[in-house]
């Protein structure tokens, strides 16, 4: 695909889930190994246009997604490199014995895409909110996790991971219409962190929707004449540790911004790495760890304190602190 400002932004109209499927019925050819598995979310994965084109390389389990993993993970070990979706607190809480013993614990090539991760579930409220999913899914051997940080990247990621070899979790953040982080074509690498903005101060670690938020962020800080590094981590596991060792020789302080509790997400991974090393001081933002009240999507990235304004204000308190 293309990626020009109006292909951009017609991936923003379709949400990252859309993506996914328009991604899955681009890029597969007749005669490649490529299957899908899927739990009744058809429509929630965009999977029609694929279904469509290649009847015979989609099955759909209906509301079992741990049998959903189960038939995945068979269908592997027969040599195919299969992509299963559903919703994302279904995907990591309800298939994680599948997920580490037939999955991981097997290494086998299965890509778990978790749909409507972070607060995506909108007004349906916690029972569809995927806010443990990075703790839950990082803590399996032979696991990748990644979390685009927009349409564009989700698109990048589904491409890569055709010639991906391995378990992978993917979590897809946000809804139609979130804005994307990127404005114009690049280069994605599994496990290669990306620096979005240069500066000298501070340096904010963000990943999926939080990469935009942080960039609106490192704008207003600028205006208290503060100089602001974004970097996006789209890849969680494994972490970019050469990129985080740059960040910690250059900085005193820095951030980690997620769509997920505090509690064992990005913050936490980079914590567990920083623990052995001489390094800055550390701001981790996210999900305190309660259970909000549901609302629409963008209510409550606002009330959760994950909007550029709020993020910013935390920081510049965090700062007067220290």
């Amino acid at each position: 695909m293309e990626f020009n400002l109006k292909n951009m932004m017609e991936l923003t109209r379709l949400a990252s889930r859309g993506v996914y499927g328009k991604a899955m019925a681009d890029l597969t050819k007749e005669n490649d190994n490529i299957m899908a598995v899927v739990s009744d979310v058809m429509t929630s994965s965009k999977l029609e246009e694929f279904a469509q084109k290649f009847p015979k390389k989609i099955i759909n389990t209906g509301i079992a997604e741990q049998n959903m993993i189960s038939i995945a993970a068979g269908l592997a070990s027969e040599g195919y490199n299969v992509f299963a979706s559903t919703f994302a607190p279904f995907a990591s809480m309800r298939c994680f014995e599948q997920l580490r013993t037939q999955v991981g614990y097997m290494n086998l090539n299965v890509k778990i895409v978790g749909l409507l991760a972070g607060l995506g579930g909108g007004v349906v409220g916690n029972t569809h909110y995927g806010l443990e999913d990075i703790a839950l899914t990082r803590t399996i051997p032979n696991m990748t996790v990644i979390s685009p940080a927009d349409c564009v990247e989700t698109y990048k990621v589904i491409e890569a991971l055709r010639k991906f070899e391995g378990p992978c979790y993917v979590r897809l953040t946000g809804v139609n219409g979130t804005p994307n982080a990127y404005k114009e074509d690049y280069e994605f690498k599994i496990g290669k962190a990306i620096q979005m903005t240069e500066g000298e101060d501070i340096a904010l670690i963000a990943t999926g929707t939080m990469v935009y938020e942080a960039m609106r962020a490192a704008r207003a800080l600028k205006k208290n004449n503060i100089s602001v590094s974004v970097y996006n981590f789209h890849t969680i596991k494994p972490l970019d540790y050469e990129t985080l060792d740059k960040i910690f020789a250059k900085y005193n302080f820095f951030v980690t911004i997620e769509e997920h509790f505090k509690i064992g997400g990005l913050g936490s991974a980079v914590a567990e790495y920083k623990s052995n090393k001489n390094a800055p001081k550390q701001l981790i933002i996210g999900l305190d760890d309660k259970f909000e009240k549901a609302g629409e999507y963008n209510y409550m990235l606002d009330k959760t304190g994950l909007t550029a304004p709020k993020i910013a204000e935390k920081i510049l308190n965090k700062l007067e602190e220290i």
